[in-house]
């Protein structure tokens, strides 16, 4: 059995990046933060915490948040109280969901209830299986099957475009000449991003050989407006940019629909009920 006392002792050096502070968040000394941290990891037999500068959670520690997160969001469906912490729900994302429309349907939630993010840019593939081994609370991915324990809901779809700026399709002729796509400059967002690969691979071509490899949306998007390569950018955040011709298809027209899923744990609380609906409600209107 799990002691409640040494898992808000865990959670409180996680939420506030130290000792000290999680000892006066709690209204404890910060000798009694450590033994309490101590005697979890005894009775586990593994740590919970890196002690770095801030301490970093181990994947047990954050399983073990996780795991107290949902009690206390269970909880709250049995006994109202006005004095509970705000919740800290952490959720994997991917990267091109955050630049465009995930903000406003968080910001539904968080605007009327008492919820902090902590949210984890991830791959798909890693975003699951911290899914699947209790780190988070919900993943947004591009994986339609459900983890043990986990259930899933279909967001629609995030549309792709293989885009550079006008000057970058004038240098290569990319129209003229399709079959030097794979020779050209690519944008690649990091070493899992296979979305440059399809395209390419939809037009009977090898994998791209020139990359810039760049793991930021908005920097992205900037690197193809400088003309330094063409990838394979989400219509949803760069339409003005294609309404003012500073972006335009490589080849001609093509698109890569990226179906979105929101996964969940069975035992779902209230609260993530509600932030499942909002999220689900807000991705119907803006997704394809």
């Amino acid at each position: 059995m799990l002691d409640y006392r040494l898992l808000d002792a865990l959670a409180g050096v996680i939420e506030t990046g130290g000792f000290e502070r999680a000892a006066q968040k709690l209204h404890l000394t910060q000798s009694a933060i450590s033994q309490r941290i101590r005697q979890l990891e005894q009775r586990l037999g593994q740590p919970v915490l890196l002690r770095t500068s801030p301490p970093r959670a181990t994947a047990l520690g954050w399983r073990l948040h996780n795991h107290l997160q949902q009690v206390r969001l269970l909880e709250m469906d049995l006994v109202a109280t006005r004095d509970a912490f705000p919740l800290k729900l952490r959720l994997t994302v991917n990267a091109d969901s955050m630049a465009t429309w995930l903000a406003p349907a968080l910001a539904r939630c968080a605007l009327s209830s008492q919820m902090d993010f902590d949210l984890v840019v991830e791959d798909q593939e890693v975003g699951l299986k911290r899914m699947r081994q209790g780190e988070v609370m919900a993943c947004i991915c591009a994986e339609s099957r459900p983890v043990n324990g986990g259930a899933v809901m279909s967001l629609g779809v995030l549309r792709y475009r293989a885009l550079a700026s006008p000057d970058f399709v004038d240098r290569y002729q990319t129209h003229c000449d399709p079959d030097n796509l794979s020779q050209i400059p690519c944008l690649i967002f990091n070493h899992d991003d296979q979305l440059q690969h399809q395209f390419l691979n939809t037009r009977g071509l090898p994998p791209p050989q020139r990359i810039h490899r760049c793991p930021s949306s908005e920097g992205f998007v900037q690197m193809a407006l400088s003309g330094l390569g063409f990838g394979m950018l989400p219509e949803l955040q760069v339409q003005p940019h294609l309404d003012r011709g500073e972006l335009i298809d490589v080849s001609p027209p093509y698109h890569l629909d990226v179906p979105l899923f929101w996964h969940y744990w069975q035992t779902e609380s209230s609260a993530m009920s509600k932030l499942r609906e909002a999220v689900g409600a807000h991705a119907t209107e803006v997704l394809t």
